[in-house]
């Protein structure tokens, strides 16, 4: 078993890669999670934000519930969306899932 046993002097950390060694793989670890899940999530929030800022009067939207409606008015916390012939209802401006492009 002797041929397992290397020879580093007790003081050189930097001639075994210790430090250095331990910390690669969760600094690799650390940038592909920033890049394969926050950098994405980070763009759709801004998108949907942008969506939101966007609306007026007279858009075509669906809910996250999935209710299909036309904005009526617009206030700073939630909008009024007409369902049907004299049907309103209020909805939270985060509970808008998108923009119905007819």
């Amino acid at each position: 078993m002797f041929f397992l046993q290397t020879d580093v002097p007790a003081g050189d950390v930097a001639a075994s890669g210790g430090l250095v060694g331990l910390l690669m793989p969760f600094l690799i670890v650390g940038v592909l999670f920033y890049f394969m899940i926050i950098r994405p999530q980070q763009k759709q929030q801004k998108e949907r934000k942008a969506m939101i800022d966007a609306l007026k009067k007279g858009d075509r939207i669906v809910t996250v519930g999935g209710i299909y409606g036309e904005l009526v008015a617009l206030k700073e916390d939630y909008v009024t969306l007409k369902v049907a012939d004299k049907v309103e209802i209020k909805v939270s401006r985060n509970g808008i899932g998108s923009v119905v492009n007819d």
